[in-house]
């Protein structure tokens, strides 16, 4: 877990904690990508199993449509929302791009949601012990806050981070 978060307008700082949080509160999502250039977050979910483009096209139907209302009802507008199927032989890899502008941490578990019930056995999870309440509130209260700092910078690293045997390893590219 992640020891006192930094407050010092360090926008990489920010970043890392963002996509830390990400991943330690959301155990389904396997990688996740900030290009600091575009201002897109790429969520990468793992399926256990090839899976075709057509089984792939129900599950990105319904999650831009549940993107589009969710942002719809908040008032905000999209700027850049999309799903790619990356087929492989024993795994299929599915990545959501959102611009960070819009993205909201309730829209992270909109679509974190999504794939749990859609692919229930088929998504690939950390198997770690569920977070506890606390545990929960703060990594909720990283991510919002580091989301907030990020729709205000100006540049920043692009960053990629995964997860290796229970640690969360965060890389500059």
């Amino acid at each position: 877990m992640m020891g006192k978060r930094h407050r010092g307008g360090d926008e990489t700082g920010d970043s890392v904690n963002l996509l830390t949080s990400i991943l330690v509160r959301y155990p389904e999502v396997a990688t996740i990508n900030f290009d600091s250039e575009q201002q897109l977050l790429t969520f990468t979910f793992i399926l256990t199993r090839p899976i075709p483009e057509n089984g792939v096209a129900s599950l990105r139907d319904k999650l831009l449509a549940s993107i589009d209302v969710y942002n719809w009802l908040e008032g905000r507008s999209v700027r850049y929302a999309t799903v790619a199927h990356l087929p492989g032989e024993q795994l299929t890899r599915v990545e959501v791009q959102r611009d960070v502008e819009s993205l909201e941490r309730e829209e992270i578990g909109l679509i974190v949601e999504i794939f749990r019930q859609h692919l229930k056995n088929d998504l690939v999870t950390e198997a770690n012990e569920p977070l506890a309440g606390d545990d929960v509130l703060f990594q909720e209260d990283v991510i919002d806050q580091s989301l907030q700092v990020l729709k205000e910078a100006s540049e920043g690293k692009c960053l990629f981070a995964f997860r290796d045997e229970g640690r969360v390893l965060v890389f500059d590219k």
